[in-house]
């Protein structure tokens, strides 16, 4: 069990996708993207959502993302964010998204 104030340290914050693109120096299929979090700016996340999402289909498209994490290295990329999503060890990942639209940078509570 982790305390409220433990979760209250993640800061989860809504982005848009502005850029994709293929990482073909990821392990695993994976893209590359680029995401605006408005007021907070824009970060890149590496993301392993190719099974079910084309770049087209992610472009414009909104998320939800943790943004407090230190970077990490993967490959020659570093990764700014944590793109959020529904894992199954036998199903791809389905983003988790805002159900409408909503401004750019808003936190997750």
């Amino acid at each position: 069990m982790i305390s409220w104030n433990d979760f209250e340290k993640v800061e989860m914050r809504v982005g848009t996708i502005i850029e994709v693109k293929d990482f073909p120096k990821a392990r695993k299929p994976a893209y590359k993207l680029k995401i605006d979090f408005g007021k907070l700016g824009i970060r890149e996340s590496s993301a392993q959502i190719t099974e079910l999402y084309s770049k087209e289909d992610l472009l414009n498209r909104q998320i939800i993302a943790v943004v407090n994490f230190p970077p990490k290295q993967i490959a020659d990329f570093m990764s700014e964010c944590l793109v959020l999503g529904v894992v199954d060890d036998n199903n791809p990942v389905i983003l988790l998204q805002p159900e409408r639209k909503v401004k750019d940078g808003l936190r997750i509570a």
